[in-house]
């Protein structure tokens, strides 16, 4: 059984400290995110889940009802660190290094490992269903990253540091196994 599944990472929106979960996309953002549900619009969705994120839901707006968008806590972003603020060449060395040694991270983080751990099962429910040919996750890079890798080890920083705001991943599975992944242009 072939499944498509559409990783839709979220559009540009502002960092602010201490408010992951409610973060909406800045005003290029929404336009982007636009321009991207156009470029999706031929394809018909079996199911498109979220992370409860608003980024992440609002960079689906226009690709199905909002109701019927599956929200999964288990799909929110993985944290680098605790609540405290780092360099941001701190934060890429430590993502460099929780990609080489997958059960690294740093004090109040999460490894990739604990993140694959809490993920993967969405993957496998969408993987084993067979009404689902086409699925569309809208997600942020490192979750994504950090799933993908479990499929396909070269998934790791480099791969995550090549990603955009928004992007669109497509990646064909028969049955659990990766077939073929693609980027694909909006």
């Amino acid at each position: 059984m072939k499944t498509t599944i559409y990783f839709i990472r979220h559009a540009e929106s502002p960092f602010i400290f201490g408010q992951e979960r409610e973060r909406p996309l800045s005003e290029k953002g929404k336009e982007s995110a636009e321009k991207l549900v156009r470029s999706l619009n031929k394809i018909e969705f079996d199911a498109v889940f979220s992370s409860p994120y608003k980024r992440a839901i609002q960079t689906l707006d226009g690709l199905i009802e909002p109701s019927n968008i599956i929200i999964e806590e288990s799909l929110r972003e993985r944290a680098i660190k605790g609540q405290y603020k780092l360099p941001q060449n701190e934060i890429d060395l430590a993502l460099m290094k929780s990609f080489e040694n997958i059960d690294f991270c740093l004090e109040g983080g999460e490894s990739v490992r604990e993140a694959q751990n809490r993920s993967l099962p969405i993957m496998f429910k969408i993987l084993g269903n067979p009404d689902f040919e086409n699925v569309a996750i809208g997600t942020h890079g490192n979750i994504m990253v950090s799933i993908l890798n479990y499929f396909e080890p070269s998934f790791g920083y480099d791969f995550w540091k090549s990603t955009e705001k928004p992007d669109i991943y497509q990646l064909t599975f028969d049955g659990y196994h990766l077939l073929a992944r693609e980027k694909k242009r909006f």
